[in-house]
């Protein structure tokens, strides 16, 4: 109930429950840095330097306030408003939870010029009688009477934080469940942008056990510039608007149970302040990238604070297209949620008092208040962005509404299409390019379009190809680059349009993968720099225009031999034809022959293109699906994979100079073929 699952996502759970009472401190104002360790044993350490979990007696259980924070549920500062304004905790929880799941916890508090010690065995404090280093399976001896929190040590002076380390019980998680240092390092990044000047540092020890040479790995984050620096992080197209940041605040009453000092639960009526800030700007590209977050806390699946972003930017941008609807040349049709998101990057964080949320792992927002709030805010904001004199303010506010106006256009034409073209019955349908090589299949399982570069190598691949279920668009040289292009650049640039046409599933927002007309789509370009020039062409066009494609894993780059080798076998035995594809596998299969004493013809045939190809070859090599070699394209992290695509393709020199200056160490002359 608490962590979701007893596998990796419920092990990273339990780390973020600590990191997140880390982070509390840090917001409320205390310590600006934080460290998480992956140790090579297989536990993690979170080290803060805020003001230290609570050592005294606490007078309702006669406990110390470290066994109280880490054995009793609601025991948290967050519980009841005690010590902090807004927090991620939703009943104060998380502490307890994870030492109850842990084979061993210790937690060590420096506080008063002294450090403090305890140490857990699934939940029950005691001592651990270690001989040196510190493990779970350690003999281990229960408080009996009364338990005690040990005086370790001393803290220099002013010196306050909290240090937790423990290992997860292996009786409760899988075997397989391990910390995922990519998600920690993601979490790590997105939180150091939600808390300005706040650092955290993740360090990987876990590759270190058994290897002497090896050192950990490390990974600091820090940033200065808040959500609006995080909204520049996230966005990878060109602007349309700057980005904007709207802040404000609004009160609610809730009705809330409150522990009374007997112990009772009381219902009591209680205001609360909510505090929203958002940071979003429109780029020219027609993805939307929204990032919510509730006390620091992400909520993936949205809640009361997105809904309300979302219907106020409608409602206040759908008036400002009404009051300028002759200028924009509007007609009748209405702005909908996807023509104002389309290109939209943002980010919202809230802070409310004792957050509702559906369910533990704090994936959805239920505060119903929250939702009028953030549209009363956004209303306010933006209705004095668009009044506004400023000549900045007017132009991104035009260039806003025309773009957003643009996307209603095209969804409305790309919906007019659609139903034409269900009208139209195959014998009518003609708008297939001229230069298109089909198939004869209608089988979409079956079919493969290759996409091959110039006419020469198109009539090999006509003669090689089997004509039933593999069909042939040639491509004259290098296409548009469309991550530089505007979309109506990329549409009337003949080259794109047919591949658009060919394909007939659309392009961007309005593509549709079931109306696809190929089961495969096989990028076809010679085996040399200028065939993977045009190949990360055609990939910068499906991954901008037809992700869909490459995300259902239908898209492959061809791999066409770069040598032919032809070993004279004696007497009449006919010879035997082997192809490599790399200047390794070449000289490992000459070594291997030399050492068999068998000859081969010289030279041996070094394929330039695929013009250089007979059918027989480039069937047998690179179409025929019983002997070819096909690499599928992936796409398992969209946003790196957009962020290299605009580096290597986009408009800004600069970085891409620095990417090629930094790397050419690791190119070997040898593999240039010059």
């Amino acid at each position: 109930m608490y962590i979701g699952s007893n596998g990796s996502p419920g092990l990273m759970h339990c780390l973020w429950e600590i990191i997140d009472n880390a982070v509390d401190e840090a917001v409320a104002g205390n310590g600006s840095r934080i460290e998480v360790i992956l140790h090579a044993d297989g536990s993690v350490e979170v080290r803060d330097r805020g003001r230290g979990v609570p050592v005294d007696i606490e007078p309702r259980t006669g406990l110390s306030g470290v066994e109280v924070v880490f054995t009793k549920l609601h025991a948290g500062g967050k519980f009841g408003g005690g010590s902090y304004a807004a927090s991620g905790g939703l009943h104060g929880v998380g502490a307890s939870v994870v030492n109850a799941l842990s084979e061993r916890l210790d937690v060590e508090v420096d506080r008063g010029g002294k450090t403090y010690g305890m140490s857990f065995h699934r939940g029950e404090p005691g001592v651990f009688t270690d001989a040196g280093d510190k493990r779970p399976d350690a003999p281990f001896t229960p408080f009996e009477k009364s338990s005690e929190l040990q005086v370790v040590g001393k803290a220099p002076r002013g010196v306050t934080g909290t240090r937790v380390r423990y290992w997860a019980d292996r009786q409760i998680f899988t075997k397989d469940a391990a910390f995922q240092l990519g998600e920690l390092e993601t979490r790590a990044r997105q939180t150091a942008f939600l808390v300005p000047g706040l650092e955290i540092v993740i360090r990987d020890e876990r590759g270190v056990a058994g290897e002497e040479d090896a050192d950990p790995t490390e990974s600091a984050y820090l940033y200065q510039g808040g959500i609006s620096e995080f909204v520049d992080y996230l966005a990878i197209d060109p602007p349309i608007t700057d980005t904007w940041r709207v802040q404000g605040t609004g009160t609610f009453t809730e009705t809330v149970p409150v522990l009374q000092a007997d112990g009772h639960m009381v219902s009591t009526e209680v205001e609360r302040e909510c505090r929203v800030d958002l940071a979003m700007r429109w780029g020219t590209g027609y993805d939307t990238v929204t990032r919510s977050f509730v006390n620091i806390i992400a909520t993936p699946k949205g809640g009361t604070h997105q809904q309300g972003f979302e219907q106020e930017l409608l409602k206040v941008l759908r008036a400002q297209v009404d009051q300028n609807s002759r200028r924009l040349k509007v007609g009748n049709d209405k702005v909908e949620k996807d023509d104002v998101l389309a290109g939209l990057t943002a980010v919202l964080t809230v802070e409310v008092p004792e957050p509702q949320f559906e369910g533990q792992t704090k994936e959805v927002l239920g505060t119903p208040a929250v939702r009028q709030i953030v549209a009363q805010v956004l209303r306010k904001e933006l209705g004095a962005r668009f009044a506004s004199n400023k000549r900045d303010d007017k132009n991104q506010a035009s260039q806003l509404l025309e773009k957003v106006v643009s996307e209603m256009k095209a969804r409305v034409s790309a919906r007019a299409h659609k139903e034409t073209q269900r009208r139209k019955n195959a014998l009518e349908s003609s708008s297939l390019p001229s230069k298109l090589v089909d198939c004869r299949s209608n089988d979409v399982e079956r079919t493969e379009l290759f996409i091959v570069e110039g006419d020469s190598a198109l009539g090999t691949a006509r003669r090689a190809r089997n004509s039933e279920v593999q069909a042939l668009l040639p491509i004259r040289g290098k296409i548009l680059n469309v991550q530089r292009a505007s979309i109506g650049d990329m549409l009337s640039n003949a080259e794109c349009a047919a591949i658009i046409q060919t394909i007939g599933a659309g392009s961007g927002r309005t593509f549709d993968i079931e109306a696809a007309r190929y089961g495969k789509i096989i990028l076809m370009s010679d085996a040399d720099v200028d065939g993977a020039h045009i190949r990360t062409l055609l990939l910068t066009l499906f991954f901008r225009y037809m992700r869909p494609l490459i995300e259902e894993g239908r898209v492959f780059a061809a791999v066409p031999p770069l040598h032919r080798v032809i070993v004279i076998n004696p007497g009449s035995k006919p010879n035997e034809t082997i192809y490599t594809y790399s200047e390794q596998e070449l000289h490992t299969l000459l070594t291997k022959l030399r050492r068999s004493n068998k000859r081969w013809h010289e030279p041996i045939q070094r394929y330039k293109g695929l013009g250089e190809m007979d059918a027989d070859q480039l069937a047998n090599t690179t179409m025929d699906k019983s002997g070819r070699l096909l690499r599928r394209v992936r796409v398992e992290d969209a946003e790196a994979a957009g962020r290299v695509f605009e580096l290597l393709m986009g408009n800004e020199v600069a970085p891409r100079r620095e990417f090629i200056v930094d790397s050419s160490d690791q190119l070997s002359r040898e593999s240039i073929d010059a």
